[in-house]
């Protein structure tokens, strides 16, 4: 597996890739309807393009396939996290992750997971700060406020 850079060019994969995952990995902790308002199957490629561009966004690659995708922004918010349904458990969402934190330069990392992400953040060392329901498209989903003190590049630099 190969970490790289965001291009353009990965946005309607990463769509898909996003979807599709939401749909089959999510599905045992939220209702078909939730997963719909979650992700109906059409997004805003021009909007995510820009938000990758925007954010420190890393695609993890196996043989030229796509097979997992996250990003954070400049604040230390990791704002997506997904790896392809065929792919769970190899360690693909966790050296996304490690990269991505090791690449933030903020004392303070944080995430919105959701029922199914909350155990793998926490076994990295992120906590739980609050649970919360939020709204998509009319329709209620649990998630998690989580933060995680980080390690990277501004945990180095004398106070």
């Amino acid at each position: 597996m190969v970490l790289r850079p965001y291009a353009p060019s990965d946005c309607q994969a990463l769509a898909e890739l996003f979807h599709h995952t939401v749909h089959t990995v999510n599905a045992g902790d939220y209702t078909p309807e939730q997963l719909d308002a979650w992700s109906p199957g059409a997004v805003d490629l021009e909007g995510w393009n820009r938000s990758f561009l925007e954010h420190h966004t890393l695609v993890a690659e196996e043989s030229g396939r796509i097979v997992g995708f996250g990003d954070m922004d400049g604040t230390g918010y990791l704002d997506r996290l997904y790896v392809h349904k065929d792919c769970q458990g190899r360690g693909i969402a966790s050296a996304i992750c490690e990269a991505l934190e090791r690449a933030a330069d903020t004392a303070g990392l944080t995430t919105h997971a959701s029922i199914t992400a909350r155990p793998f953040f926490e076994k990295r060392g992120w906590q739980v700060v609050k649970e919360q329901q939020v709204e998509r498209r009319g329709v209620l989903l649990t998630n998690y406020i989580m933060k995680k003190t980080n390690s990277g590049p501004s945990a180095e630099r004398p106070p």
